[in-house]
């Protein structure tokens, strides 16, 4: 059976588990008897699934699923000069649903499936919520989607043209996190949240296929990783990822910076209206502390604006862990990075996805990355979808968070 760990106390369950360990920090699956046999180069036509070896769950054979992952990073010296270093682009817009979201899906999906889930659900108000109602159609699966209450229609329409049922909720969202869970549980609902185990272990293979890319392209691994960080689910799964190459010996942790196979750094980017995992950083704080939900501040960057990272503290111990940290940026810096890498490099993110670049330019101007170090800057989510026509219907519902378990 596959296992589930804590990083946090170390300690480990079968699956099938509650997502967090009885100490409260998050589990992940466990991988180390796969990882001593992990070896380069790996079939990267094969997407997410060229990992399967390093997965909790066997590959599709077909249908959605199979079509996460795959996705180019793009070298794009036409913005060095702006951010400071030699910078690629990982470009997960080119995912099924738009987003890196569909790596996680896919595997949560599958685990749901081989564990016999009827039905499957999420807490997302963007680009995991488009992603589960998407995989959740093509496998069959009933979807419920718990978005916020003031939630913008562009949003459901985006999420409603897969037609699962959207429950507007009107109250602490994120307390709703943990209430969905567990009533999920109780009525038969598998919760694929944004740092439940199923989905690290499918978001980790951002990193890796990144990796591996700029791998072959150089023959060496990049020095630092730049991704923008929300629930810290993501940041998470990219840590996991190092973690597992350090543990194949594909990193060597004790290489000089600049070695071949030295572990790159990685940096989390939150925007600076709500950044409580770059606040943490900051402060020097071990663990970072739960927000109030009017602690999120407007921003661009609405699908990063999350005051209360479930996986927050073990995604800055991951940053850290590689030499890395959190940092926050400020909207103005995200709107020019993003209008860069459409008119400099041809590419077209979300105001989200726009974080990582600002990040970048920001850490080479404090000194932390030098100009002469290879950055891999992940663009999280296409832009492409900020515009789209009405669907016919979307059915959407709206209950307060004390009603919410009766409602599912």
């Amino acid at each position: 059976m596959p296992t589930l760990a804590c990083y946090a106390c170390g300690e480990t369950v079968e699956a099938p588990a509650p997502p967090r360990c009885s100490c409260g920090e998050p589990r992940w699956y466990e991988t180390d008897s796969a990882v001593a046999e992990f070896e380069w180069p790996i079939d990267l036509a094969a997407g997410t699934w060229a990992f399967a070896d390093l997965l909790p769950v066997a590959p599709p054979a077909d249908g959605l699923a199979t079509a996460s992952g795959g996705t180019p990073l793009v070298r794009t010296p036409a913005l060095d000069e702006y951010a400071g270093a030699a910078v690629s682009v990982a470009d997960e817009g080119r995912n099924p649903t738009g987003s890196f979201k569909d790596r996680g899906t896919a595997v949560g999906i599958e685990i749901a499936l081989a564990e016999g889930a009827d039905a499957v659900g999420t807490v997302s108000h963007g680009n995991m919520a488009m992603s589960v109602a998407a995989h959740a159609a093509a496998a069959g699966l009933e979807c419920t989607v718990c978005v916020p209450d003031d939630i913008s229609a562009e949003r459901i329409r985006n999420i409603g043209r897969y037609d699962p049922r959207i429950l507007r909720i009107d109250g602490d969202y994120g307390r709703l996190y943990y209430d969905a869970i567990e009533a999920g549980a109780e009525r038969g609902i598998r919760f694929i949240n944004s740092d439940s185990p199923g989905r690290v272990a499918g978001q980790k293979t951002t990193v890796l296929e990144a990796l591996d890319q700029h791998r072959r392209r150089t023959g060496e691994l990049p020095d630092a990783i730049v991704l923008p960080s929300s629930s810290g689910g993501h940041a998470s799964g990219a840590y996991k990822g190092l973690s597992d190459l350090r543990a194949a010996g594909l990193i060597d942790p004790d290489a000089e910076p600049g070695a071949a196979d030295a572990m790159p750094r990685l940096y989390l980017v939150q925007a600076a209206a709500c950044a409580p995992i770059a606040e943490a950083a900051a402060r020097g704080a071990e663990t970072v502390e739960r927000g109030d939900p009017s602690d999120r501040g407007e921003t661009i960057a609405y699908s990063i604006a999350n005051p209360d990272p479930p996986s927050g503290t073990r995604a800055l111990y991951g940053a850290r862990e590689t030499g890395g940290t959190a940092i926050a940026v400020p909207d103005d810096a995200i709107r020019e990075a993003k209008r860069r890498l459409a008119t400099a490099a041809g590419l077209t993110v979300e105001a989200s996805s726009a974080t990582s670049l600002a990040g970048a330019r920001r850490l080479a101007r404090e000194g932390e990355i030098d100009a002469d170090e290879s950055v891999v800057c992940i663009a999280t989510g296409s832009g492409f979808k900020e515009s789209v026509g009405d669907p016919d219907d979307v059915r959407t519902e709206t209950v307060t968070l004390e009603a919410f378990p009766d409602a599912l």
